[in-house]
């Protein structure tokens, strides 16, 4: 970090570290302040780095830029450190990022690299093909298999006696073929399973390339810019506004408030003021030459990366960027893997219920087949080597069941689905950061939206403005929605006392000083700046103050946004505060006395107004008192503008003989609450009507909501007469049918009892808050609601973490919000939202179709390899090992991935969402699982029982074999067909929608048909089989096609008779005996929400409790291997590991003598011992 060859730049990255971790004023003195950092960097605090930089010419060393006698290594003094690989603190650190291509700024990205960190290193294929194969049973199977070959080829390499030859007549002995079948079939599964994790690790690191890229505002060639976030580089001159996180180090050189919140990067918990670095390094130089300390430590010029601007707005230098900046180093020893979603722990409870059962048939069965194999020794007259492979047969089928049994596909299911969603949804526009909120979405009840840019365009334009009791334009056409109160009926008369004219005209008759006022009003009350927006200039920033500022520059002649910022001498600025609703910016006149301008709600600001302009058209305004006739107008005009949907922005000021006033005096720095005290007396300049049109897809978006289920409301900052008609427009407002719509102060002043009562009915929240947003999602929540909140905020951060699923919007949204969120809505459209509703309930679908799939398959296989293997006079199963590792590869990854990536069809939106409490297998799906299991079980046992006298096959060892192929053969195209019937989990019959549109499921079918083809026709002695005629094909895909209608069959038989025929199937006992129990109290959570009492459940309702401990399931976890454990992070050793710190613990309360303390026997050293000779005696 700190030899750099060829060096052009004054400072290494090693030397710029030293400013941080910890901060170091005296690095920050060594370096010149900023003045030397400005030189040593070749940079500039105005203009910031030249776009047509590529390499630099001469160099700046240290000496240049450093005060006198600066040691340039600290305490290394003017020596090189060098490099101690034992102390480095980090050996395991990935190396740096490759540079990008590209000729700009060569030199630079050459000495402090780019603003990239490392990518996490992806696991190799065979590092992915280790995983899947370490799986108990497929170890277990693997050294059967071997040990099956290993007696096969000695059976088959072995001379014969002469009585062999005879009784074998020259036929092939191909022993070993059933070992290498079943080797063969174990690297199949493993190869299929690990390509399948491959492709899902990618796409999730795609995801999350994606999700890292957002763009930032620098000043590069004096003008300001949004650039991606990986290419700012070090020197580049970046802007903070409220809002943004901070991706890099710096230097602050100048702003208004900037306070940081730096607890993620440093744990400090309170906002830290940033101080301009010329004032810190003034009162360094003040300490060098030998001056008091002072109130240096208060003064922090330190930008860290990592850190939250809550308030202000200003630039900084940037001095470290990827590895080099604090928040890269430590986020490369954080890479960490996203954790399980509630679905995937309540499948993998599920999956590990599943191999318990399972299991203990498979060991049912071979101890069946073992007592069957002693028994019949006496008169078995095989060779000691045909007897171990009759035994090796026994076994290798017992351990196969288990493989049959273990669902290790239910957690591929879930991930699948989730990876083939979220890289979908990326699609539909919705930037998944928190997997469970894809999972979450579907089963959404409430959606609580915001209005601006999320149902309406964000596309703002001036439409209507009324300067004064001058003049006005536009805002004339009819009300959508009038005030309930009738008296507050915009009088056409009262508001015809200021004359309307064309916007031409009313522009031509505005004398010069009044323009002069508007823009500068608009120029320094905003943060918006000049670029390029989809190839056109504009402006970059709120849309708002794009509105305004536009207005400005095409009608009133403004010069462009920058250059007034800079006429204009700005001495303070009071940052927009969403509680009083308004923003403030001081700026001193030419003629020394100092004016306040203020923008915001127009009646807030209309409130605090005494005075108004009445002549706009001379060389300066003229101001009139403001009577109570015209506020009474000027109120009458905002509830005109509410109605006619356009959002209303007053301006007003005052002027100051001096700043600041008596009011102000002791202030050190100044905050909305502080400006209320001057807050008045205010001159008001003009009421704006800023029209922001209804996205073109809000109102059918709106109805899908509403035929989901899921209940939309409308959360504004505007008034509530914008806010009502904009929601009557759209459809979310329906008064007709009970509907309430309250303005935030009303709502916020209610009592929980009263908000309980009345939050199902709102329908609209106008002048909200962020902290009533915030009350809202608690109060849903606590209703039992599953609630979605959109936000684009830094306030808002606290209501989208507290609900289920927080929507950040990807365009409007700030930085801090879109940390808070679980998912981005990349164009803020509020159809995006409909759609990851979809995209939720087909992931639940999903899992649910590929459950109700492999249970199926579970119960068959299981009862029928179980009954045909005891019922056998060999001991062997109709379903022979290689078979069911063929089925098990079916209905556990081709099944998986066919019905998992099915995409959301039309009708997921016409059901209701399902409650919280629902059990992860209905009714529905236990009628479907139950009826097709005894179907496919009367079939399979029809035919290997009756097989003989039906079909006529005979009892020799070619029919035997002939029969037993047409059972597997007709097995597997049960569920082939199967696996169509489960596309559908309602009642409903067509179970073909949609099916042409997933490419996926076509195709994983065509592979499973093809490869069950080539299996009959060239399987042979590898699978045990014959091939079949044209009659068996057409039996065998018949019987199998008769799942299709007899699901029609289960799809009518009424839910209720099904519920009424079968009881309630109950869990064994040990699965609730080991729950992990709650408090019986109410808990306080940590965001004020209440816990509530443990509930017993239904058996049927698995749990979600994230903590449940089960240590005889997860005794049968490590049956299933890694590949099924990978996500699980609580097993039997962290259980045993808790009860052993838990008795410490106690051991340590009954020590201390605390009031928990079992009572001690009388003469027994297990009391409290006396602390006195005193209290001894007494």
């Amino acid at each position: 970090m700190y030899i750099v060859k060829d060096n052009k730049f004054a400072f290494s990255p090693g030397q710029l570290s030293r400013l941080f971790n910890p901060k170091s004023y005296d690095a920050f003195y060594a370096l010149g302040g900023l003045a030397g950092l400005e030189k040593g960097l070749r940079t500039n605090r105005d203009s910031g780095l030249s776009v047509d930089e590529t390499t630099l010419d001469g160099a700046v060393s240290f000496e240049e830029v450093a005060p006198k006698g600066t040691p340039k290594y600290g305490a290394n003094g003017d020596t090189e450190p060098v490099f101690n690989a034992s102390k480095d603190p980090n050996p395991d650190a990935p190396p740096p990022p490759p540079l990008q291509s590209g000729n700009a700024f060569i030199d630079r990205r050459r000495a402090f690299l780019e603003n990239r960190l490392p990518e996490k290193k992806s696991k190799t294929l065979l590092q992915l093909a280790w995983i899947t194969y370490n799986d108990k049973v497929l170890i277990l199977l693997t050294f059967a298999a071997i040990i099956s070959l290993a007696l096969g080829l000695y059976t088959a390499l072995r001379p014969l006696s002469e009585e062999e030859q005879r009784h074998e007549g020259g036929a092939a002995r191909l022993d070993w073929v059933e070992g290498v079948a079943i080797l063969a079939a174990i690297i199949l599964v493993v190869v299929v399973g690990t390509l399948n994790d491959w492709q899902m690790e990618r796409q999730f690191n795609r995801l999350n390339q994606k999700h890292n890229n957002r763009t930032v505002k620098v000043v590069r060639s004096g003008k300001s810019a949004e650039i991606s976030v990986f290419d700012v580089l070090v020197g580049d001159i970046m802007h903070l506004g409220a809002g943004d996180m901070v991706p890099v180090d710096g230097i602050f050189i100048t702003g208004h408030g900037v306070k940081c919140d730096e607890s993620s990067a440093t744990g400090e918990s309170d906002l830290l003021k940033k101080t301009p670095a010329d004032e810190v390094f003034a009162a360094l130089q003040e300490i060098a030459k030998g001056g008091k300390p002072g109130a240096i430590e208060k003064m922090d010029p330190f930008i860290i990366s990592g850190s939250k601007v809550n308030e202000g707005t200003g630039t900084f230098m940037v001095t470290a960027v990827g590895v080099n900046s604090s928040y890269g180093r430590i986020t490369m020893a954080m890479h960490t893997e996203q954790g399980d979603t509630p679905l995937q722990k309540k499948l993998n409870r599920l999956a590990d219920s599943i191999a318990w059962l399972g299991g203990g048939a498979a060991l049912l069965l071979f101890i069946v087949l073992l007592i069957k194999f002693l028994v019949g020794l006496k008169t078995n007259t095989g060779t000691p080597a045909q007897k171990g492979q009759e035994f090796l047969t026994h076994f290798i089928t017992s351990v196969t069941v288990v493989v049959v049994a273990v669902p290790e596909g239910l957690p591929l299911a879930v991930t699948l689905a989730l990876a083939f969603a979220t890289t979908r949804m990326m699609k539909d526009n919705n930037l998944v950061r928190v997997l469970k909120a894809c999972e979450t979405m579907g089963n959404a009840t409430t959606v609580c939206s915001d209005k601006t840019g999320t149902l309406t365009q964000n596309k703002m334009t001036v439409v209507a403005t009324t300067l004064g009791k001058f003049k006005s334009f536009g805002g004339t056409d009819e009300m959508l929605e009038e005030p309930s109160d009738a008296s507050e009926k915009p009088d056409k008369k009262v508001m015809a006392r200021v004359e309307n004219v064309p916007l031409a005209e009313f522009v031509k008759s505005l004398g010069d000083s009044t323009k002069q006022l508007i823009i500068q009003s608009n120029a320094v009350n905003s943060t918006a700046f000049e670029g390029e927006v989809d190839g056109e200039k504009s402006f970059v920033g709120s849309k708002t103050e794009v509105a305004l500022l536009t207005l400005c520059r095409d009608h009133l002649g403004a010069a462009p946004v920058q250059e007034e910022r800079s006429n204009a001498n700005v001495v303070q600025v009071v940052p927009f505060d969403s509680a009083v609703k308004y923003m403030a910016t001081v700026v001193k006149l030419p003629n020394g006395k100092f004016r306040a301008y203020a923008k915001g709600a127009s009646e807030i600001l209309l409130a605090q107004c005494t005075k108004v302009i009445s002549d706009a058209g001379g060389d300066e305004p003229e101001v009139v008192d403001l009577t109570e006739d015209d506020h009474e107008m000027f109120s009458q005009t905002i509830t005109s503008y509410a109605g006619q949907t356009l959002r209303t922005i007053g301006s007003s000021y005052r002027d100051f003989d001096v700043w600041p006033p008596p009011e102000l005096e002791g202030e050190a720095e100044l905050t909305a609450a502080q400006f209320n005290k001057v807050h008045k007396d205010m001159t008001l300049v003009a009421i704006f009507g800023i029209k922001d049109p209804l996205r073109p897809t809000v109102k059918d978006a709106i109805k899908d909501c509403q035929r989901a289920g899921v209940f939309v409301r409308m959360v504004t900052g505007d008034n509530l007469l914008t806010g009502r008609a904009i929601a009557k427009e759209c459809g979310i407002y329906t008064p007709e049918t009970g509907g309430i719509a309250m303005e935030g102060p009303v709502f916020r002043r209610k009592s929980d009892e009263e908000l309980k009562e009345l939050v199902p009915h709102l329908q609209v929240l106008a002048r909200s808050s962020p902290e009533d947003k915030r009350i809202l999602v608690r109060i849903l929540k606590e209703l039992g609601e599953t609630v979605a909140v959109t936000g684009d905020g830094t306030n808002d951060a606290p209501a989208l973490k507290m609900a289920d699923i927080g929507f950040a919007m990807g365009i409007a949204g700030t930085e801090v919000a879109k940390e808070a969120a679980a998912i981005i809505l990349m164009d803020d459209n509020f159809a995006s939202i409909v759609k990851g509703i979809s995209w939720g309930r087909a992931v639940n679908d999903a899992v649910k179709k590929f459950l109700q799939f492999q249970l199926t398959v579970n119960i068959t296989a299981v009862i029928l390899t179980f009954v045909s293997a005891v019922s056998s006079g060999k001991g062997e199963s109709v379903l022979k090992a290689v078979q069911l590792l063929w089925v098990n590869l079916i209905m556990d990854t081709f099944a998986a991935l066919a019905l998992a990536t099915d995409p959301p069809a039309p009708s997921v939106l016409d059901r209701k969402p399902d409650r919280k409490s629902a059990p992860l297998i209905t009714t529905r799906m236990w009628k479907m699982i139950i009826g097709q299991a005894i179907c496919q079980l009367a079939i399979t046992f029809t035919l290997y029982f009756g097989g003989h006298q039906l079909l006529g096959y005979g009892y020799d060892e070619y029919n035997q074999t002939s029969l037993a192929t047409l059972v597997f053969n007709t097995f597997v195209w049960l569920q082939i067909f199967n696996e169509i019937n489960n596309r559908r989990l309602d009642n409903k019959l067509n179970i073909f929608e949609g099916i042409t549109k997933n490419y996926w499921f076509l195709g994983i079918n065509l592979i499973m048909v093809g490869g069950q083809v080539l299996i009959i026709f060239v399987g042979g002695k590898t699978f045990q089989i014959h091939p079949l005629n044209g009659k068996e094909w057409g039996m065998s895909i018949g019987l199998g096609a008769i799942s299709i209608p007899w699901g029609a069959c289960i799809r009518k038989f009424p839910d209720r008779w099904f519920d009424a025929m079968v009881p309630d199937i109950t869990l064994p006992s040990w699965v609730t005996f080991w729950k992990k129990k709650k408090p019986a109290k109410p808990v306080e959570g940590e965001e004020g929400d209440v816990e509530a009492p443990v509930v017993r459940k239904r058996p049927d309702e698995t749990s979600s409790d994230d903590d449940s401990i089960s240590p005889p399931l997860r005794s049968w976890t490590s049956l299933r291997g890694e590949r099924a454990r990978h996500h699980i992070h609580r097993g039997f050793k962290e259980y045993m590991h808790d009860q052993k710190v838990k008795a410490k613990n106690k051991a340590k309360v009954v020590a201390t003598g605390s009031k928990t303390h079992l009572p001690a026997a009388p003469g027994s050293s297990l009391g409290p011992k006396p602390t006195t000779v005193t209290e001894a005696k007494s």
